[in-house]
């Protein structure tokens, strides 16, 4: 990723800003529900695991708050619907998003994009994470340490992934552009001034992987690849990232206060056992 003479846009191998000029838009961020593998131990990567009960449950959370964005606390996405429902092709985020779609109380346009699959974990999909220690023990901890010179055997190296996720991100903000008006910089950037205007600026969804998410937000604030571990995305989280004029600003990051609920079933389970067992 370059930056254009003057201006510190980021440019492409294509030659086009990857943030439109002017661009006044939200992107919401929701990661996908538990799947089978997590539930399982299993590297996940491109295997084609199908959500859990419990991570139909999270589904559905994430479903009914992005549904009532103004029951407190509110969520900073702009009033109406969104421009559309994007999502990557595999099983759990389809899954994911489905069930978004039909908690909507608005008309949703929902595709598929393949450049925010997950990171191809090569070799690695599909067994379990003591196996792939014991196998490739050096490999899998150079790739915690040093993610941009290591990786799965078989897999993709994270500037592969970077390429995919910028065209698929270009696709995205380039349909917010043109179904809005360019905006500027030169206006209130602080929060905590009077009283906010509702935004009503498009925005879309976008519905996809921990992995793919971390590269997405390095890439939209123009951070180094080796920053990849700096980011973390629960499950059914939500992330916010608005655009002021063409700048990104992060509104709101990994929230999952809707998903209390089933934290509070977990952890009255949990008493309940150690109650049984007299553990202390």
């Amino acid at each position: 990723m370059d930056r254009a003479p003057g201006d510190g846009a980021l440019i492409g191998r294509d030659g086009l800003p990857l943030i439109p000029d002017g661009l006044d838009a939200t992107l919401v961020l929701v990661r996908h529900g538990e799947s089978e593998y997590i539930v399982q131990g299993r590297f996940q990567g491109q295997a084609d695991s199908p959500l859990s009960p419990e991570g139909r449950r999270q589904a559905q959370l994430v479903a009914r708050r992005l549904a009532h964005p103004l029951a407190a606390p509110v969520l900073p996405i702009p009033i109406g619907a969104p421009l559309e429902l994007v999502q990557s092709p595999l099983k759990r985020t389809t899954e994911t998003a489905e069930a978004i779609e039909s908690a909507a109380p608005w008309p949703v346009i929902r595709r598929s994009d393949a450049g925010f699959l997950e990171i191809a974990q090569g070799e690695w999909e599909g067994l379990h994470r003591d196996d792939i220690k014991a196998r490739h023990g050096e490999t899998l901890a150079a790739w915690r340490r040093t993610p941009t010179l290591a990786w799965a055997p078989g897999g993709e190296s994270l500037a592969e992934v970077q390429a995919r996720v910028r065209t698929g991100l270009g696709r995205l903000l380039s349909g917010l552009a043109d179904a809005g008006s360019p905006g500027t910089r030169d206006r209130d950037q602080v929060a905590g001034y009077g009283t906010p205007e509702a935004a009503t600026h498009p925005w879309s969804l976008l519905v996809a992987h921990d992995g793919v998410f971390k590269v997405t937000l390095l890439t939209l604030f123009d951070l180094p690849l080796e920053r990849f571990w700096m980011w973390s995305m629960e499950l059914c989280a939500i992330t916010v990232v608005e655009f002021r004029g063409g700048q990104p600003v992060l509104r709101a990051h990994n929230l999952t206060g809707h998903l209390s609920t089933l934290l509070d079933e977990a952890a009255q389970a949990d008493h309940d056992e150690r109650s049984r067992s007299g553990a202390l």
